[in-house]
Parts: structure tokens; sequence; C-alpha cells
């Protein structure tokens, strides 16, 4: 024979999430803990009902226990910021503006050039790999494609479309 649910000094605070759940998470939990003590539902029965395994359940009911007698934390909410985030996206829109004024009426942005001048903005180092996804968020693109190197010579250049290799 199964032995009983344990957590009957916790019904109470799960009957409080289960009147405040919003989430299917809080919802999930609440029941984990009451289907047990007020039907007598044994672990496997209760995790079927829930829709999760059996190991899960059990985890579920221990956390919400050790989170009512203060043993543990209760999660954090989801911030503004994305999952690792450096800053929140009205920040870096308010760094692109500073630091790209000049490139929005039709200058050349050369983003190596500009990382120092991002990384000051933010007050924290950036991977130049960070700061080309944060222009993208914000809709800044590469319009024309780089034809030609910087430090080549235009003019051999053309002498070489005349005379080079035909196809």
């Amino acid at each position: 024979m199964a032995r009983p649910a344990s957590g009957a000094e916790h019904i109470e605070a799960a009957r409080a999430l289960l009147r405040r759940a919003k989430t299917e998470t809080e919802l999930r939990t609440a029941q984990a803990v009451l289907l047990p003590l007020e039907l007598g539902l044994s672990l496997e029965q209760t995790a079927q009902a829930i829709g999760r395994s059996v190991n899960a359940t059990c985890a579920i009911r221990t956390r919400f226990a050790r989170i009512a007698e203060g043993v543990m934390e209760r999660p954090r909410a989801k911030t503004a910021l994305r999952n690792r985030a450096l800053l929140d996206l009205e920040r870096e829109a308010k760094i692109l503006d500073e630091v790209l004024a000049e490139a929005q009426h039709g200058g050349i942005v050369v983003i190596p050039q500009l990382k120092p001048r991002i990384e000051e903005k933010a007050g924290k180092p950036m991977a130049l790999s960070t700061v080309y996804r944060m222009l993208a968020r914000h809709g800044w693109r590469k319009l024309a494609p780089d034809t030609c190197h910087p430090q080549g010579d235009a003019e051999r250049r053309e002498v070489w479309k005349k005379n080079g290799p035909k196809p």
C-alpha cells in the first residue's frame, strides 16, 4: 500500500494558489498539492490528472512545500529583459539613436568603429556579434553590398575589367 500524501499543513496555501492561479504552472502546482490531500489520489493518479510524469509531480509538490515553509525562494518573475540581455529594448534604441545620428541621414556605418562608443554608452563590454544583433533588432540593415575594398585602386580595377579574361 502506498504511503499517505504529506503536506496537509500547506493545504490552505494551495487553495489560495488555486484561487489566484493565472498560469497553467500555478494551476498544476495547486492541483498537485490538493488532489492527493483532498481526494486521496495516489501520486500516479495525480500525475495523470495534471498531465505530468510522476517524478515531475513529486518535484512540483516538494518545491511548493519548500516555498511555503520558507526554505526555498519563490521563482523570480520574468523581467522586461530578454534572456541574458545586457540592456532592455528602450535603452538599446536610445543608445543607437545617439550613436547613429549621422548615419540616419545617409552616412556610412562601420560597426567595429562604433562598437567602443556603444560600449561606452551602455557601460558594459560587448562582443561584436552582440552589436550586430542589436542593430538587426532595431531595423538597421545593410542596404548596399560592399563592392570594393576601401584601400583598393578603382583605376586598376577598371583596367582589369576591360582587359581581364572574357567569360
